[in-house]
């Protein structure tokens, strides 16, 4: 019985090491890496979004409870809106 018993946990065991040592081997290999950097690309576009969307929440509840003017959407412009031009004054009138 005692015999039988170390046999069935060694065969476990080794079973059990030669999976991890294929698991490993396969992560080493350059599919393995390529599969490895694309679940990190991957991850950390999520994590990007998640933010960007975690921020304009944010930035929409903040300006809700400041009373803002939420801006217009797309990009900003190159010049102000409310500067006033340059009067020029007319000749004579100086």
């Amino acid at each position: 019985m005692n015999r039988g018993w170390w046999f069935v946990a060694g065969a476990g065991a080794g079973v059990y090491a030669a999976a991890r040592a294929r698991r490993v081997a396969e992560s080493l290999t350059p599919q393995g890496l390529r599969d490895r950097v694309a679940g990190l690309s991957l991850g950390a576009q999520l994590l990007a979004e998640e933010v960007r969307a975690g921020a304009a929440e944010k930035e929409a509840e903040l300006r809700d409870r400041l009373g803002l003017v939420a801006p217009e959407p797309g990009p900003p412009a190159l010049h102000p809106t409310h500067t006033t031009p340059l009067q020029i004054p007319e000749e004579g009138t100086t």
